[in-house]
């Protein structure tokens, strides 16, 4: 097996057995331009249309939908007033992190069970991962 195919074996396991359980229903997609706003700076709706690959009207319907369940808001560009910016509301956030994030209660768990060199190589580890992974876009 490659390594490659090894992480992303570990990958899943852990994002299975250490994710919360979702409350609310959204999709997949949703979750994806969720976290574009969170990861990117002066996001509109032609963004979401570049990130998706989709028409901007289909991405406006999906932000449509956002902002109904109260998971994003607009707001004006202050630098220039024709652009709408797309923001995460506390409830938007709190659904996001609750459909990536893993459970950091069962996380201590485990990671109480392990010794600070441990510790210290996972961290390493994932911060070289997330360093790369930024520098792929």
């Amino acid at each position: 097996m490659t390594m490659e195919k090894m992480i992303n074996e570990y990958w899943t396991d852990i994002y299975y057995h250490l994710h919360y359980e979702h409350d609310e229903k959204i999709t997949h997609q949703a979750v994806r331009i969720l976290q574009h706003i969170e990861k990117s700076s002066s996001v509109g709706i032609r963004e979401i249309s570049d990130f998706l690959h989709v028409s901007q009207n289909t991405a406006s319907e999906h932000v449509k939908r956002l902002i109904d369940k109260k998971f994003l808001e607009k707001k004006r560009d202050l630098t220039d007033e024709r652009k709408v910016i797309l923001n995460l509301t506390d409830r938007g956030r709190e659904v996001l992190f609750r459909n990536t994030a893993l459970d950091e209660d069962k996380l201590s768990v485990i990671l109480r069970s392990l010794s600070d060199e441990e510790k210290s190589m996972i961290m390493k580890a994932f911060r070289l991962i997330s360093e790369g992974a930024k520098s792929c876009m």
